[in-house]
């Protein structure tokens, strides 16, 4: 069955930058002094992976760049100086607790919920360090739903009128840790959309199965679990089993295709391959079946639709 390209989802992003100046360091930032990467081109290399992965179907611009020259405020008041964390940082200990950041804050410092209301941006990327208290996905709105995190309650000040996610990424590591909060979201949304759904009906937990927890009945598997996967993050497992993954490349016309796999096909262990390659078995038509959406992506990176 032939099905139709859907059209792209043009998605506009909010990106803030906290990344501070310390002057100890020569008046480096945060991530030069430490040898981290560059928040601005890690935003650039997402944006390209995220539209491979989806067949071009998932097209982020951003809409707006903050950089701030402070650290973020965590959810009980307290907020690191350079040198307080530079202390931290070095003992690899002592960093604050509760970490979480302040979510509300951060949405009425930056007057997120009026540019979501108008159409001015879709979602927030948040990009931080290690310890500055982000998860790696949360949703808020009306409506929102578990998105690798508890949905974000409504705060003081104007309600947002339709859901957004808020990514956090941390420069510290790469763009495959990107996609991997990426497929966290995945796992959280699409999983949600096929709530209810029960057996082979269930196409996500289809999708999902690997080798150790369903023996030769392996499909794509998990963010963290390979087809073929002994443990977490296990993507260089070496081992050969059978798997379906094939197969959904010819979503919805299954044809029972079964083929011996191994981390070869997903890069070796590299987590950016292996979760682009992962990424790029998502069914990705204009329609629906069975009351579920042929285009995950829409599930995914549209959750306000």
């Amino acid at each position: 069955m032939a099905l139709a390209n859907p059209e792209p989802l043009q998605r506009r992003a909010l990106v803030i930058i906290h990344d501070p100046v310390l002057q100890a360091q020569g008046g480096r930032k945060l991530h030069q002094a430490l040898g981290w990467n560059d928040p601005d081109d890690l935003a650039r290399r997402y944006i390209a992976d995220v539209e491979t992965a989806s067949y071009g179907l998932a097209r982020y611009s951003i809409s707006q760049r903050i950089e701030v020259d402070g650290f973020p405020v965590k959810s009980d008041g307290f907020a690191y100086t350079p040198e307080s964390f530079m202390a931290c940082w070095r003992a690899g200990r002592g960093f604050h607790n509760p970490d979480g950041v302040d979510y509300q804050r951060l949405l009425r410092e930056f007057d997120v919920i009026p540019q979501v209301n108008s159409g001015k941006i879709d979602e927030v990327w948040l990009f931080g360090f290690p310890y500055a208290g982000y998860y790696e996905s949360i949703m808020a709105g009306p409506g929102a739903v578990w998105c690798n995190a508890p949905p974000l309650p409504a705060g003081p000040g104007p309600r947002a009128n339709r859901r957004f996610v808020i990514m956090g990424f941390n420069y510290e590591r790469g763009v495959g840790e990107m996609l991997e909060d990426l497929g966290h979201r995945a796992e959280s949304l699409v999983s949600h959309a096929f709530e209810g759904a029960r057996g082979e009906a269930n196409l996500w937990e289809r999708f999902t199965r690997y080798d150790q927890k369903f023996p030769g009945r392996a499909e794509c598997g998990t963010v963290h679990f390979a087809p073929n996967s002994l443990r977490d993050y296990d993507w260089g497992q070496t081992r050969t089993v059978p798997s379906r993954c094939e197969d959904w490349y010819n979503y919805p016309d299954f044809k029972g295709t079964v083929r011996q796999v191994t981390s070869s096909e997903w890069g070796g262990g590299d987590i950016r391959l292996h979760h682009l390659w992962w990424l790029r078995h998502f069914p990705h038509w204009a329609g629906s079946a069975g009351g579920r959406l042929n285009n995950w992506w829409d599930y995914v990176i549209a959750p306000d639709k």
